[in-house]
């Protein structure tokens, strides 16, 4: 897993003129009418809503790293359109380029708003996750041959490839407390925490093509219902075991309704879930480095369940 880098740190990021973007958008819709808004949210890409529903999406050229493509999600996002159409997510309407600078994809918008700034009760919200679960296992169930002669995806291939991710994953939370000063208390080190952890990890050949971040800024919802409406951005998306797509969800209540939607339509394997287990180790001992000072009380919660995980090995 190589370190980030962009490939044209110096290159002009200009925000559009109203009427090239709403050009680039009439080659797909013609009647396309106005730009209603522009979002620099997104980090790597900015997006432009075109009148109700349709959002014209840029790369930001200086922003352009190797692991981030608009190619690679309207890929992803074909392949969804073809094998599973019912599933909720952005639908591809042009893609293209303009000059060299401009790539840009033209897509429908979801509707709804990202669960990061929706206010859910637990019951809605636990619906929200289950819901999201059996969206993933229908996107992991896709056929990878496609993918993978895509060439458009890094990533995993290899046991080996996942091992590595894995020791990646727990090495750099080492090297955050060891230099940057993140509180420790647990009786074991990172190092040892890690250590347990990856000898524990299952070979598995289970490897596909994965969202990458399917957490609250890329869930959408309903802000009337609390309903769940949909999953956006796959620009990041990557090979390799399923379980990442469930490990950003760190939240006791979130992994138990992730976990059961994910299962809902069929049992997963015990390799799996001893890889998922491992992830949930890592996340746990991330929580509680990252929040010791500034939310104990999460901090004790993933003490408590990381004593719990590793007792389980």
């Amino acid at each position: 897993m190589p370190g980030d880098f962009y490939v044209r740190p110096e290159a002009p990021d200009p925000v559009l003129a109203q009427d090239v973007a709403l050009g680039l958008a009439r080659r797909h819709v013609p009647n396309a009418r106005a730009v209603t808004g522009v979002d620099e949210s997104g980090g790597e890409a900015r997006t432009y809503a075109i009148d109700d529903g349709i959002i014209l999406k840029t790369q930001r050229p200086q922003q352009l790293r190797p692991r981030t493509s608009l190619e690679k999600e309207v890929f992803f996002l074909n392949q969804i359109a073809e094998r599973a159409p019912d599933l909720s997510v952005p639908r591809v309407l042009g893609y293209g380029h303009e000059g060299p600078l401009i790539e840009y994809t033209v897509m429908t918008r979801m509707s709804g708003v990202a669960l990061r700034h929706a206010v859910l009760d637990p019951a809605a919200r636990r619906q929200v996750v289950h819901t999201l679960g059996r969206t993933l296992r229908r996107i992991h169930a896709l056929p990878q041959d496609p993918f993978v002669r895509s060439e458009l995806f890094p990533g995993d291939h290899a046991f080996v490839d996942v091992r590595i991710r894995f020791g990646r994953y727990f090495g750099d939370l080492a090297d955050e407390v060891r230099y940057e000063g993140l509180p420790w208390t647990f009786p074991l080190t990172p190092e040892q925490v890690g250590a347990r952890a990856l000898a524990a990890l299952p070979r598995t050949s289970e490897r596909v093509a994965l969202h990458s971040n399917p957490y609250l800024e890329h869930v959408f919802v309903h802000p009337n219902t609390g309903a769940y409406s949909g999953l956006i951005d796959f620009g990041d998306a990557f090979t390799s075991h399923p379980a990442c797509d469930l490990r950003r969800w760190t939240l006791p209540a979130d992994r138990e309704a992730l976990l059961q939607g994910y299962t809902a339509d069929g049992p997963v394997s015990d390799g799996f879930l001893a890889t998922w287990r491992v992830l949930r180790i890592f996340t746990d001992a991330m929580i509680m480095a990252y929040y010791a000072d500034r939310a104990p009380e999460r901090a004790a919660e993933a003490t408590a369940d990381l004593e719990r995980l590793l007792a389980e090995l």
